[in-house]
């Protein structure tokens, strides 16, 4: 089968780091960037991530279009998107790398890491309160691959753990409580210490982690995006945590990135920003599954990693 064409697309990153993985993977690959795409009716292949407005629909032969991570929110945002097949990243990888982070993220505040760290640069031996896992609630709200790998492993290690999704789950997961809807909404909030957002960015999920979903939350609740940066309104984490009803947040995506060094999120005591390195996903593992997609999709067949439009995942 003859290598497709293929354009790497972005309107906010440089994609010129994923060529040599597709170049080494299908030696002789016609292989653009977005500032050179020559002519567009060439190009059968689409990887992107946060392509320009209107740039995929001026592509009359594109067969398929890839996201370089697991969601695609960034994608389906263009109301000029033509009607192909869209993928994303299923990398166990990608899972491993995330239940890490949120593992890590959930420990630090629980467990007072931040307070320990201030007390070792001063040389100051001093215990703070110590909290058993068993006694700390921690909500995954969305329980796709990521939220469902999360929970096992947080209830490995001993915590409570509950999840919430938009419908109910047909395989519950044994030691999670779950919730789903609206209706199961509110009681999950009031149950959760520790609030982690794996949403997928959709119109409904927009604004989650926003004034609501806070006064929720019992005092001194902890929050972690790892999710998009649309989902968290900003002022509203701001007050929340100025009231003292929120105890802190862990925030690795944010609604611009990177995030400006004037944004008051870098000098707050009580959030701690990470450049969007929850998971990353390597080059070759992008380019092998998205040349394998491609050919399902020249074969008939629905990718393996092909999302419904209609729900955004």
């Amino acid at each position: 089968m003859k290598p497709p064409c293929v354009a790497l697309v972005s309107g906010v990153i440089d994609m010129r780091f994923l060529m040599p993985a597709f170049e080494t993977i299908a030696p002789g690959i016609d292989v653009r960037i977005t500032d050179a795409l020559g002519e567009c009716d060439k190009i059968e292949l689409a990887v992107c991530w946060a392509p320009p407005q209107g740039l995929l629909a001026s592509m009359p032969n594109l067969r398929l279009i890839q996201s370089i991570g697991a969601g695609v929110d960034h994608i389906l945002k263009d109301s000029t998107l033509p009607p192909k097949p869209v993928c994303r990243i299923v990398d166990p990888d990608m899972t491993a790398g995330m239940t890490a982070y949120v593992c890590w993220a959930v420990i630090n505040r629980q467990r007072r890491f931040p307070a320990y760290c201030v007390h070792s640069a001063a040389g100051v031996w001093q215990e703070e309160a110590i909290e058993s896992p068993s006694g700390h609630r921690v909500g995954i709200a969305g329980l796709g691959r990521l939220g469902t790998a999360l929970a096992r492993a947080l209830v490995a290690i001993g915590y409570r753990v509950q999840g919430w999704s938009r419908q109910p789950k047909t395989d519950p997961l044994p030691g999670v409580t779950h919730f789903h809807g609206k209706a199961g909404l509110e009681d999950f909030l009031a149950r959760t210490d520790t609030l982690v957002c794996l949403l997928p960015l959709t119109e409904e999920t927009t604004g989650f982690l926003g004034r609501e979903s806070f006064r929720r939350l019992p005092p001194g609740a902890h929050v972690i995006n790892v999710g998009r940066g649309a989902h968290l309104v900003e002022r509203d984490l701001l007050d929340a945590l100025a009231s003292g009803h929120l105890s802190g947040a862990t925030l690795d995506t944010t609604a611009v990135e990177p995030l400006p060094q004037t944004h008051p999120f870098w000098r707050h005591p009580q959030i701690l920003v990470t450049p969007h390195i929850a998971s990353r996903t390597s080059p070759a593992t992008i380019a092998r599954q998205t040349l394998d997609n491609y050919r399902h999709v020249c074969a008939g067949q629905m990718p393996p990693g092909q999302i419904d439009p209609r729900h955004g995942y």
